[in-house]
């Protein structure tokens, strides 16, 4: 996918888009060459930024501390990294969220 890049190790960069004030939270789609989300919290006071990291560590199965944005904390833009996660676990765990929705 080329949304996702491998940095180091088993530390990836995804390029995010996300839409805030959604009705649920979900993986939406593809967005360009970014992973659109889906997040209830509204861009007030870094809510959106904090239920972004809080729905990547959920799935993903990482600890809230392993994930972290990068870039683009005050855009729908964003490029999040996730530390231990191998890139073919990230791509099967995406390509099961695409089909879900």
């Amino acid at each position: 996918m080329k949304c996702i890049t491998c940095r180091q190790n088993q530390d990836l960069a995804l390029n995010i888009y996300v839409q805030p004030r959604a009705s649920r939270n979900r993986v939406a789609g593809m967005h360009g060459n970014a992973v659109k989300i889906c997040i209830t919290a509204s861009p007030v006071e870094n809510k959106a930024n904090e239920a972004v990291i809080r729905f990547m560590a959920d799935l993903f199965g990482v600890p809230k501390s392993y994930v972290s944005i990068k870039s683009g904390r005050q855009s729908r833009n964003k490029k999040v990294f996730i530390s231990n996660l191998a890139l073919v676990d990230a791509e099967e765990i995406l390509s099961r969220s695409f089909v879900k929705t």
